[in-house]
């Protein structure tokens, strides 16, 4: 199923969408929102609006498709990301920019949800390894983005960019077109419309594993961003080079991309629980290591682990809730999970800056990384305790 048609096509809509989506943020967004004027606390408050948006609304956009099918909604999805980059050119002020970013944020929105659905339904075999696949094309796009924007505003304004993003961005809508709809739709519940998503919202909210995958995601995520956001200035800040400290977020994006298929062969074969908790102590291991460290090449090896730790933990939370929620309403699982997610990205640097201001460098990542530790002995400790019910495909029928 790794090389099937529809996972080939899945892929390669993803990969164009958050591609041309990439250029649109960092550093393209904040270059626009300063032209426009905007002050440092509202240009952070613009970057980060879309995440918000994702974070209320995914679980909604997961339960419709589970309704009517991931295919209808991966198109409107594409609509949005090919669209709203055009309304850019008639933005004059940050308010309305402000109002774009959270419209356009209902393009990741949708397909995050329904993309990993349609991805984890073309089979159960395999299934964390082809998540790995799939995440490994997902955040190459996190690496060619923003350098494609960068190397375009030496030669055109930013409302060019986004020109080029939307025509870039309507290019998904060839394969999206092509992919055979998954059993979703055959089988979706035709309750009324109100009752249904309710209904699958809480069937979600009681469902162990979106819980316990949600909760590893979130945590991960939040030290993750607090390392994105605060490690160069650890390193700035202790005399390193700005060229080393600029590459430690490429190392652990790099080593993130290429681990990732091997981190889903790991968790299809010794479980999804015991990988993902491995990886959160990797994670802490690295959190713990990154203010001895920042003495110039050494970084390399928290950068390296800390990508580690994210191919181990996100191929591994989303086969879980894959092979625990139910079948009739995964997309709303998957939804719910990445709202879980998206807090921890929005929590992640707010957290790190108060502890920061409060503490320092080294007691903030310090804390964080013994609370990652904890908390992985606790999810294993758990596990353990309940059989390991949760922690391989192989008990999901």
């Amino acid at each position: 199923m790794i090389r099937s048609r529809g996972f080939a096509l899945i892929t390669s809509a993803d990969f164009i969408v958050r591609s041309a989506y990439q250029m649109g943020k960092s550093p393209l967004l904040p270059v626009y929102a300063a032209a426009l004027g905007a002050g440092d606390l509202f240009l952070g408050i613009i970057v980060s609006v879309s995440t918000l948006t994702g974070l209320v609304l995914k679980p909604t956009f997961g339960a419709l498709s589970d309704r009517t099918g991931r295919r209808l909604w991966l198109l409107i999805g594409a609509a949005f990301f090919a669209g709203m980059p055009f309304v850019y050119g008639f933005v004059s002020t940050p308010e309305q920019l402000f109002a774009v970013r959270m419209i356009h944020g209902l393009a990741t929105a949708i397909y995050g949800p329904v993309t990993l659905a349609y991805v984890a339904e073309l089979s159960q075999e395999r299934i964390a390894e082809r998540l790995g696949w799939f995440s490994t094309a997902r955040n190459a796009g996190y690496v060619v983005g923003p350098l494609a924007a960068a190397s375009m505003l030496e030669y055109t304004d930013p409302v060019g960019v986004f020109t080029i993003i939307g025509l870039l961005s309507a290019a998904a809508f060839i394969p999206v077109l092509l992919l055979p709809e998954t059993a979703s739709a055959s089988r979706a519940d035709r309750a009324p419309f109100r009752q249904q998503v309710a209904d699958a919202l809480r069937a979600g909210a009681k469902t162990p594993a979106v819980w316990l995958a949600g909760g590893m995601d979130a945590a991960i995520y939040t030290a993750v961003y607090a390392v994105k956001a605060f490690a160069p200035l650890l390193a700035l800040a202790s005399g390193v080079d700005i060229v080393v400290a600029g590459a430690f977020l490429s190392i652990q994006e790099g080593v993130h991309i290429l681990c990732n298929p091997i981190g889903g062969r790991l968790s299809d074969r010794l479980g999804f629980v015991n990988m993902a908790a491995a990886g959160m102590v990797a994670l802490g291991a690295a959190l713990l290591l990154l203010p001895v460290s920042a003495v110039g090449v050494v970084m390399v090896a928290p950068a390296a682990l800390i990508g580690a730790a994210q191919a181990l933990v996100f191929p591994s939370t989303v086969a879980l809730v894959s092979a625990r929620a139910d079948g009739k309403r995964l997309a709303t699982g998957m939804g719910l999970v990445g709202s879980m997610k998206n807090a921890g990205k929005v929590a992640g640097p707010v957290i790190a800056g108060g502890m920061i201001n409060w503490l320092d460098y080294t007691y903030t990542f310090a804390v964080m990384g013994t609370v990652m530790l904890v908390a992985a002995v606790i999810v294993w400790t758990t596990l353990q305790s309940t059989g390991a019910s949760l922690s391989k495909a192989a008990d999901s029928g």
